[in-house]
């Protein structure tokens, strides 16, 4: 059996927090409490629980972006080590787009940064992952301000997509989104699963949404898998 994209073994976080102000006492509070979970290349993987239970924090771990203990592997390389390996798509994809640049300036910047290609390939490239996304290559023109939110949150896939990397965290991706433009974000990331093999961690407390999404779900509660689907 080949071994799994990513790979989370007893992971924990704490919070730090002062109840009295700066002059407090220090307390740590537990977020997550030796969470472990495995996915698997090309799976449509579900994490589902009540606000606050700590998916959010899980993400943000698998990401990078926080301190933990206990192990993170994407494809047998440690987060610890390598940092930001996986793509993210956030709640609001408002916030997560710079909104004095135009999308075609968001899209190519990564390439940019990484050495990637001539310039012509990398316009080759926007427009490639835009028509993945169900957009033309006109959007490169335009800026956030211009869009709808459903088309935000696209162009906020294909930010996650521009660098290929092996996964994808999907954070309450359509809770922010109309019922219609929610129903087409999932109908598109099912779509790249089937044209790309994409991995995707969908992040959501719609239990409903999840069920119908993804390959596999755990349930999160109190900072514990309680359940696995």
């Amino acid at each position: 059996m080949n071994s799994p994209l990513l790979q989370v073994v007893n992971v924990s976080n704490t919070y730090s927090s002062r109840r009295l102000g700066i002059f407090g006492r220090k307390e740590e509070k537990p977020v997550l409490k030796g969470v472990s979970l495995e996915i698997q290349k090309g799976e449509i993987f579900g994490l589902t629980g009540v606000s606050g239970c700590g998916k959010t924090t899980l993400a943000r771990c698998i990401l990078g972006f926080v301190s933990y203990s206990g192990e993170i592997l994407i494809n047998g390389i440690a987060v610890k080590e390598r940092p930001k390996m996986a793509g993210a798509v956030f709640q609001d994809p408002g916030g997560a787009l710079n909104p004095v640049k135009k999308i075609g300036w968001l899209l190519e910047e990564p390439l940019k940064v990484n050495n990637t290609g001539t310039k012509k390939e990398r316009i080759m490239e926007v427009d490639r992952v835009l028509s993945l996304a169900g957009l033309d290559s006109t959007y490169k023109e335009r800026r956030p301000h211009e869009l709808s939110s459903g088309q935000k949150q696209r162009v906020s896939i294909c930010c996650a997509l521009m660098l290929k990397p092996p996964l994808i965290i999907a954070d309450e991706p359509v809770s922010a989104l109309d019922a219609s433009s929610g129903a087409q974000i999932i109908n598109l990331f099912r779509e790249l699963n089937e044209t790309l093999g994409l991995s995707l961690l969908f992040i959501s407390h719609n239990t409903s949404l999840v069920s119908y999404l993804c390959d596999r779900t755990a349930v999160m509660e109190n900072g514990k898998i309680t359940e696995n689907r």
